[in-house]
């Protein structure tokens, strides 16, 4: 999902336009299979930190974010600039960052008992299920349903960016979030995201053009790895002692 900013924009470019890139999803597929299986590399590079040398897994941990924030923004403005050459590897390593960092609630949930590798399993087939009705029904909403959708979503996770912002404020001060909390606002961040991935449908090929994959594979990538988590969020607060 793109941040709100670009957000809007493409809102503003999607509202009462007819698609100017109806094959855009299709080419942008590939790349983003190719995002999440680097996405799978880096969060066992980060998993085998975490078992020889988990001194060594925070430091890095914050480089990591970093340097993913960065490239973010500088791999999303090559991307729509339409310089894929030069777009791709950046992506690329965003995408092993991504894993990374994804790592420690990947290694929470092993830890977890009643989620595990069943648990990691149960998230990635939500993903994939949420994948294949998103599209169905994304692709079909009229302009006014899929502009109203669009809204909600999009102050739903404004919303939801505030919560975890005060979470990890809470956090430094010793202040954890109980669990009938926690359940709660990892179900609201499933919802919102799954949202997210029909929003998706419709707004991309409104927004970008056919040779703009990147940027478009970019934005679902995010929709899918922030469902991931959500769903691994709420399966932990769910098993949670």
């Amino acid at each position: 999902m793109s941040n709100t900013s670009n957000f809007r924009q493409a809102m503003r470019n999607a509202q009462g336009q007819a698609l100017v890139g109806p094959n855009v999803i299709a080419n942008a597929l590939p790349y983003v299979g190719g995002g999440l299986v680097l996405t799978a590399v880096g969060t066992y590079g980060g998993l085998n930190v975490l078992t020889t040398n988990p001194g060594l897994f925070m430091p890095t941990f914050w480089v990591a974010l970093i340097a993913e924030l960065v490239l973010f923004f500088v791999a999303r403005g090559v991307a729509e600039k339409g310089n894929n050459s030069a777009a791709l590897p950046l992506l690329a390593t965003y995408s092993l960052l991504s894993g990374y960092t994804l790592s420690g609630i990947v290694y929470v949930a092993l830890g977890t008992s009643g989620v595990g590798i069943p648990g990691i399993g149960i998230a990635a087939l939500g993903c994939g299920v949420t994948f294949v009705a998103a599209r169905q029904i994304g692709s079909n909403l009229s302009d006014q349903d899929g502009m109203a959708l669009t809204q909600t979503v999009q102050l739903g996770i404004i919303a939801l960016l505030v919560v975890l912002v005060g979470q990890l404020a809470l956090s430094f001060f010793g202040v954890y979030t109980p669990s009938w909390l926690e359940i709660g606002i990892s179900g609201i961040g499933v919802l919102l995201f799954v949202g997210a991935a029909v929003v998706d449908f419709y707004i991309l090929p409104r927004t970008y053009r056919n040779d703009q994959y990147l940027p478009a594979a970019l934005s679902m990538y995010l929709t899918y790895i922030n469902l991931f988590i959500f769903i691994l969020r709420l399966l932990i607060a769910f098993n949670r002692d």
